[in-house]
């Protein structure tokens, strides 16, 4: 009898443990998980949700001024009204030249890498893409690389050890980089940003000089062109008298 008891003793004993060792488990938290990006990682994670905001905010107050737009063109003229609305849409798709206040950027090989023996024929695609994130992170508006039209769908890789930008080669250096903004005081500042980044440093690692030219007041960026594809689009179809 007595070690009937002490067996029942022992196994109520042991489910207490184990329920008191399950409870501790379960109360204990999960360590918090290093984030192991590296710094450029984080900065193009952050840059990136910063220009979908700036898009969506810019995208909300283009429809509100289309909307009041269309409400006074309206009652005048709803032929340009569409016309206005079309000229609009080509600018933001990049399918037009632009000209305004911006700068200059000059890629070009180190003339000691010359010198020595160690010429570079062309710029990586990533560090173009550096360049272009640290530019449109600093208010840049137009941009163009080598008169290439760099817009939303534009594709920079490597293709056969050569970088292109939607099929267009960059086949030798220099490069010119040009970036138009909205106004003169936006061209000093990103002229300013640019001359202290560590952008210069890092085309110099790669056997590059990165210069960075004075404003300029008119900067012309050539338009996209490129045939632009979309998807995902049908035309609307209409039913008998005009009516949708």
């Amino acid at each position: 009898m007595d070690k009937h008891k002490k067996n029942i003793s022992f196994i109520v004993i042991s489910a207490v443990i184990g329920f008191m060792i399950a409870i501790q488990f379960q109360t204990v938290k999960k360590p918090v998980e290093r984030d192991t990006r590296d710094l450029w990682q984080l900065r193009e994670a952050l840059l990136q949700e910063k220009e979908l905001q700036s898009e969506l905010l810019t995208e909300i107050r283009s429809n509100e001024e289309k909307l009041l737009a269309y409400e006074s063109k309206l009652k005048h003229s709803k032929e340009q009204a569409l016309v206005d609305t079309i000229q609009e849409l080509k600018i933001e798709a990049g399918m037009t030249n632009v000209q305004g206040p911006g700068l200059t950027l000059r890629i070009e090989p180190v003339l000691e890498g010359i010198q020595i023996g160690e010429p570079v024929s062309s710029v990586s695609p990533e560090l173009l893409k550096r360049l272009l994130n640290e530019l449109n992170m600093y208010n840049a508006k137009y941009v163009s690389v080598d008169d290439q039209r760099i817009i939303n769908t534009t594709v920079i890789r490597d293709i056969n050890n050569e970088t292109k930008i939607d099929g267009h080669a960059l086949s030798s250096l220099p490069i010119e980089v040009k970036v138009a903004v909205d106004s003169k005081a936006t061209a000093e500042k990103l002229y300013n940003q640019m001359k202290v980044s560590k952008a210069t440093e890092e085309f110099f690692i790669e056997n590059l000089k990165l210069t960075i030219l004075e404003p300029n007041p008119e900067v012309t960026i050539p338009a996209y062109n490129n045939p632009i594809r979309i998807r995902y689009l049908e035309s609307l179809k209409t039913s008998e008298g005009g009516n949708t």
